[in-house]
């Protein structure tokens, strides 16, 4: 194991629990690894793959994480590849043989490729050495990000009964862990590795604040290090960075309606420090691994701890102090008590959207099965006249129902193929010597193009032969249409699946059972978050016991423990503990925990909030390992 780490990742030693996560694995059993946002999951099925002969199929339900972590594969001269909703069939076809004849190690694909025909035949030419299943939590109705189509997941067991299974997940509760468990037949002998989600070097703190963005701002100016502000809607990402750079902070924002170019960008620039501060909707973060995050700010309550524990928890993976502040305002609740109203939509209006679906896309009633298709929510609503956001909690309904899939955008660059011999290239040249410049760029910079479909970057093309881009893609279009070449564009859309047939929309069917009990359970989260926020309980005992971790000790760093909530110290006893505090570390900086040891249990909010103060003033200072140091 070690020397495979070592050869790939250059690591000398796992992390706490890869090592025996791996090694169950390797013995055969149906595993599953419940480790905390930066815990190292994918090493866990990683290691094992290439320990053994045969391909690794990975599971995941992001495109853009897939294509991430193939990259990242592929940079250690690894061979990943992935297959998921918008890919052109001949691409597919050949990334499917390369699974089962080439030397593929590892094969990434969406979860709604099992419904397909084609994929299921694939799957079972296929050497599969290990079936990892990534974000394991969609696969549960009792989970915050429930997706129909991870029930597919178990189908294909049977074609490889000897193949372990390994799932991952940063954050199920126990009803979770049982449930994926059950939905992934999991067999005899499976075993469950879940490492505790305290994370000591974090500190969460809630604020209740009238001015949410001057907080923000104050807590930004007092923290030094790069950050994540997460704020609800792409509306306001922007104008809270605009805001922030108004106050001399190095900010931008970040949201999926933004292409894929641009989202690189900016996310290259945050992760080489160029930009301090990234404001955002929940589409940032997933497979970002930087590790010296050292604030997270949520402006807004989140509907679920689930989702706000992994976005919090991507603070402080060097495992340096770091801070998970959230701020809220009377309005909030209310908020998340309308969206609760919204999401779940009468049989009228989700009908409504299923027919608009269905004309929109031209689908007669009996067809449509596996189809994808690119899809703008906005467009959408805007042909029908419909309502976005009402539009957007009915397609939740009918992807939750399993009638429809929605995957993230995706970015496809263009492809084309020669399909006319060289000798009739030629002619074709001569006749239209305008075009002849293009296509012999074509033919000295991209190898292949007569045998295969070859990846094109239109913009760089189009640049480097001095010709507008639109103009380039009409080019290209033109030689499609006389047959001389095979052509797609270059495309970024999310992708709407059909999963089943397409029905008469009077006849749409929903399982009420199931609606009311996702209701239900969503009405329970809204509840849990709002009791994070108002409860004076040590904010990490409260998030552990979520996860069912029972008697946690007290983190001493959050705003309760630190006796935030009631500043009111008299000065009597202000003066009297200062003194026996700087009696304590004078000359000898000391932890924080140990500092609080030394006085008695029975006057521990005292001490904290003598702290607190102390701190405040600049008498002391505390570091990224929570030493606390006299300034005086």
């Amino acid at each position: 194991m070690l020397k495979t780490l070592k050869k790939y990742w250059g690591y000398d030693a796992f992390r706490p629990m890869q090592d025996e996560i791996i090694q169950s694995v390797l013995d055969g059993n149906d595993t599953l690894a419940l480790l905390p946002t930066g815990g190292g999951k994918s090493i866990c099925f990683q290691v094992p793959a290439l320990m053994q002969e045969g391909v690794c199929l990975v599971i995941s339900p992001l495109i853009a994480l897939m294509k991430d972590q193939v990259q990242n594969l592929n940079k250690r001269n690894i061979p990943a590849v992935a297959i998921y909703s918008g890919m052109h069939y001949r691409e597919i076809d050949r990334t499917f043989d390369n699974a089962i004849y080439g030397n593929t190690k590892f094969l990434y694909l969406s979860p709604e490729r099992l419904a397909s025909d084609l994929t299921r035949e694939r799957i079972k030419k296929m050497n599969i050495n290990l079936l990892a299943i990534d974000e394991a939590h969609c696969i549960s109705q009792w989970g915050y990000d429930f997706r129909p189509s991870y029930l597919n997941i178990a189908d294909i067991r049977e074609w490889m009964p000897d193949t372990p299974m390994l799932a991952l997940t940063a954050t199920a509760t126990p009803k979770v862990v049982e449930d994926i468990q059950e939905k992934l037949a999991f067999r005899k002998g499976k075993k469950v590795f879940q490492k505790s989600f305290a994370r000591d070097n974090l500190s969460y703190v809630v604020f209740k604040e009238e001015s949410k963005q001057e907080k923000m701002l104050h807590i930004l100016q007092k923290v030094k290090g790069t950050g994540i502000v997460y704020v609800r809607n792409r509306r306001k990402t922007k104008e809270i960075a605009l805001f922030l750079r108004k106050k001399g902070i190095a900010a931008d924002f970040y949201h999926a309606g933004l292409s894929s170019d641009i989202r690189s960008q900016k996310q290259e620039a945050w992760t080489n420090n160029k930009i301090r501060i990234m404001v955002s909707t929940n589409a940032f973060g997933m497979g970002i691994d930087k590790p010296d995050v050292r604030v997270v700010i949520h402006l807004d309550l989140p509907d679920s701890l689930e989702a706000y524990f992994q976005e919090a928890g991507r603070g402080g993976r060097d495992g340096k102090r770091a801070y998970a502040v959230l701020l809220y305002d009377n309005l909030d609740k209310n908020y998340l008590e309308k969206t609760y109203e919204q999401s779940f939509p009468d049989m009228t209006e989700i009908r409504q959207v299923y027919r608009a679906l269905g004309s929109y896309f031209q689908l007669a009633t009996g067809g449509g099965k596996g189809n994808s298709y690119a899809f703008d929510i906005v467009e959408f609503a805007q042909t029908y006249k419909l309502d976005i956001l009402q539009t957007h909690h009915c397609l939740k309904v009918l992807k939750n129902e399993g009638w429809i899939a929605l995957t993230d955008s995706v970015f496809e660059p263009a492809t084309l193929k020669v399909i006319v011999t060289q000798e009739d290239l030629y002619k074709y040249q001569v006749k239209h010597p305008k075009l002849d410049n293009l296509i012999r760029t074509i033919l000295r910079t991209y190898q292949g193009s007569f045998a295969n479909h070859i990846k094109i970057n239109e913009k760089q093309l189009a640049k480097f032969i001095r010709i507008p881009y639109d103009v380039l893609k009409n080019n290209l279009s033109q030689m499609a249409q006389e047959g001389i070449i095979e052509y797609v564009p270059q495309r970024e859309d999310p992708q709407l699946i059909f999963t089943r047939e397409r029905v008469p929309a009077e006849n749409l069917s929903i399982n009420s059972e199931l609606y009311n009990f996702r209701k239900k359970r969503y009405h329970n989260n809204i509840q849990a978050a709002i009791h994070y926020a108002t409860a004076a309980q040590c904010r990490s005992q409260l998030l552990l016991e979520y996860f069912a971790e029972k008697n946690a000790p007290k983190c001493g760093t959050c705003d309760v423990c630190l006796g935030r909530l009631d500043k009111k110290l008299p000065e009597k006893d202000y003066n009297f503990y200062k003194n026996k505090i700087q009696i304590q570390i004078q000359g000898n900086p000391t932890e924080m925990k140990e500092l609080v040891k030394r006085f008695p249990s029975t006057k521990e909010q005292q001490i904290l909030k003598t702290i607190d103060y102390m701190l405040d003033n600049g008498l002391l200072r505390i570091d990224e390992d929570n030493v606390i140091y006299w300034k005086g």
